[in-house]
């Protein structure tokens, strides 16, 4: 089998005209070569297919094209839906990604990581946390080059981050229920000192005020399913009315659909379900969908903060990506 040599700067010079060293300034942009020439050898390269060696290229450039991921958990689902979005968008803005995995609050792991980070010449650094429930410590001190931060609250507001619009997802949910002719929302979630839990009540109670309608006390558990189901028992005995319940994520949501169908109670015409974070499609991939619910669209915080990276804006700050809802059966 014969194999094909791949085409050479050489080559491209050669018919361009030129010398190698020519033909390499003006496939860099170098000023001090004429726009003739420029065009010339840019002719010659693209005729030939020519494709420049990358680690030529980061030579002449002094830019290594490499985006350095710190990341906590990267396997965990959510973490991994943002890690996913980020790889693929720096793929198509041809970059290629160094990934560490670790603790990002363990010190240890966290410093050798760094020096690692610093020692590979990476042209700029993205760090994912692992959600809200804590506040990641900024490191962007440490770098001289571009640092953005995704799915994570960093403790410095002038770091670029971006993060699913919590809030807005708890208006689009309460919204949603609002339209159905709702008027008695109950809200179960989680933990109230976890960020992501109150941005997404404040945004349901936004829009309960909008609308006039008074909301009900919210109960604070966890994010477990069975929390779910507890809380569900804790509205019955409490004799409160409620015609719909807004989960604070789709797990709690199953353990009310769960509870609602042993009470015997009938979803949606009872009461209408909404969840967050789009699970069934996350995880599950399964045709039956159970639950109305918010998808966060993770994927897409991670490729709008790798493009910050390689294209920072010009101020730092917190920047939200959009959710959408999904419909279901239960509402």
């Amino acid at each position: 089998m014969v194999t094909q040599r791949a085409v050479r700067l050489s080559d491209v010079a050669a018919v361009a005209g030129v010398s190698k060293a020519t033909a390499s300034k003006a496939l860099n942009d170098s000023p001090v070569v004429s726009a003739a020439t420029k065009a010339r050898v840019r002719e010659a390269a693209e005729r030939l297919d020519f494709r420049p060696n990358a680690l030529a290229l980061s030579f002449a450039s002094g830019r290594s094209r490499t985006v350095g991921l710190l990341t906590h958990r990267a396997t965990a689902t959510f973490s991994r839906a943002v890690v996913m979005g980020a790889i693929l968008e720096l793929g198509r803005r041809e970059r290629a990604a160094l990934v560490f995995d670790g603790r990002i609050n363990a010190h240890h792991e966290m410093t050798e990581s760094i020096r690692t980070l610093r020692d590979r010449r990476i042209d700029g650094l993205l760090v994912v946390g692992a959600g809200f429930g804590r506040v990641t410590p900024s490191i962007t001190h440490q770098f001289e080059v571009p640092v953005t931060y995704a799915f994570a609250a960093s403790d410095n507001p002038d770091d670029s981050v971006f993060v699913p619009d919590n809030e807005h997802a708890g208006y689009l949910a309460a919204r949603h229920l609002l339209s159905l002719g709702r008027t008695r929302i109950a809200h179960v979630t989680a933990d109230a000192d976890d960020l992501a839990v109150r941005r997404r009540e404040a945004g349901f109670r936004r829009a309960l005020a909008e609308a006039g309608v008074p909301s009900l006390p919210t109960l604070y558990g966890s994010w477990r399913r069975e929390w779910g189901e507890q809380a569900v028992g804790a509205l019955q005995s409490s004799g409160t009315e409620f015609d719909a319940v807004f989960c604070g994520n789709d797990h709690i949501g199953f353990g009310v659909l769960d509870a609602l169908e042993t009470a015997g109670m009938d979803v949606p015409d009872d009461v209408a379900v909404v969840g967050v974070d789009n699970w069934e499609e996350v995880i599950l991939d399964q045709k039956l969908r159970r639950l109305t619910t918010i998808d966060l669209d993770l994927t897409g915080v991670g490729r709008v903060a790798a493009d910050n990276v390689i294209e920072p804006a010009a101020t730092g700050g917190e920047r939200f990506v959009e959710p959408r809802l999904i419909l279901g059966p239960s509402t």
